[in-house]
């Protein structure tokens, strides 16, 4: 019986020195790489893992389907979300965190929505307010605010909200700037976004300019790209505007604070090029017929 005893004592002795050892015996299981047939779980609802092949892959067909068809949202989210990583997004969460209310939306994570964000309530704001401009243009242009796709390729949590609120705050941009959704009006805004913001979609989107005709490419190279590329570097990082507490503010007022000068209003240009197309065409049948 005192030999048994004697016998216990020693192995719990030897168990606990073994305890206190630097080293840990290595596992016999090496966990499998991540691939097409072994995908890690999502890191937030709707995350979906791709491989740095797959992502390339996504962003190589999404770049060239929404060139053919520059209307084709989902494939302008995609691209950005493939390009967006490692380095750009990065970037963009950093520029949030460097701010105060850069941190206090990170902290906060609202979203832009029917649902969080009467439209009603900013029909009833004054003019030259930037609830009432960015309400009156979503309904001029017939957009909503639930029209945005839910990002998804983007693996670390906090940077897929920080585009997911660049995606909800894009009409925002579009109400400040008072450029139309038509495609020469977005080309316009992607450039400013690009010099703002930094993230590859918005400057691979500019290609999208191969689409317009000659007079709206004259445009664009004059006077919206130019436009464009000075105030997207002058202006503050428009990230960083917690647009749920500046509704009820001048626009002009925002404007001059983050050091945005509005553009020439494309739609009064194209309108104004439409009556005098119509005119020269009406005086050349009036000579015909003479």
């Amino acid at each position: 019986m005192a030999v048994t005893l004697k016998r216990s004592v020693l192995c719990l002795k030897h168990a606990q020195q073994i305890q206190q050892l630097p080293w840990t015996v290595p596992s016999l299981v090496t966990p499998r790489a991540f691939s097409i047939l072994n995908r890690p779980p999502p890191n937030y609802d709707g995350h979906v893992p791709l491989t740095t092949i797959e992502k390339a892959a996504l962003a190589a067909g999404s770049a060239v389907m929404s060139l053919l068809n520059p209307r084709r949202a989902d494939l302008i989210a995609a691209l950005g979300e493939a390009t967006a990583t490692p380095y750009f997004i990065y970037r963009l969460r950093d520029a949030m965190l460097s701010d105060p209310t850069g941190r206090r939306i990170l902290r906060d994570r609202p979203r832009i929505t029917s649902t969080t964000m009467s439209l009603e309530r900013l029909r009833a704001l004054p003019a030259n307010t930037v609830g009432h401009e960015y309400a009156a243009w979503l309904d001029r242009e017939g957009v909503s605010p639930d029209s945005r796709n839910t990002v998804k390729y983007i693996d670390e949590e906090e940077c897929a909200y920080v585009m997911q609120r660049y995606r909800e705050c894009h009409d925002f941009y579009h109400a400040l700037t008072g450029l139309p959704v038509m495609v020469e009006g977005e080309i316009a805004l992607k450039a400013f976004e690009f010099a703002n913001t930094l993230l590859p979609m918005t400057g691979l989107s500019m290609f999208a300019v191969t689409r317009l005709k000659a007079d709206e490419r004259g445009r664009f190279w004059s006077t919206y790209l130019p436009w464009a590329l000075e105030n997207g570097l002058r202006a503050k990082e428009v990230i960083n505007v917690y647009w749920e507490e500046e509704l009820e503010r001048d626009v002009g007022d925002l404007r001059s604070e983050l050091g945005i000068e509005k553009p020439v209003d494309l739609r009064a240009t194209r309108k104004m090029l439409r009556a005098r197309r119509k005119a020269e065409r009406a005086v050349a049948s009036k000579l015909v017929l003479d």
